[in-house]
């Protein structure tokens, strides 16, 4: 669980660090690699709730 929250924090920070050199030098490509880290975050949030839903089911 721990692993997990560490995970998601990085992965959250590395999308706001992005955005903010995307703000800062308008440069698409901070853009486009903050849109593909938020892609994994969602996808790294999306496994690990469905790893908690299977768990209260069984």
């Amino acid at each position: 669980m721990l692993i997990f929250r560490w995970t998601m924090l990085l992965l959250l920070l590395g999308v706001v660090a992005s955005f903010v050199f995307y703000v800062a030098t308008g440069q698409v490509r901070y853009r486009n690699l903050g849109l593909k880290i938020m892609k994994w975050a969602v996808l790294a949030a999306i496994g690990f709730f469905g790893v908690l839903i299977l768990e209260r089911l069984l």
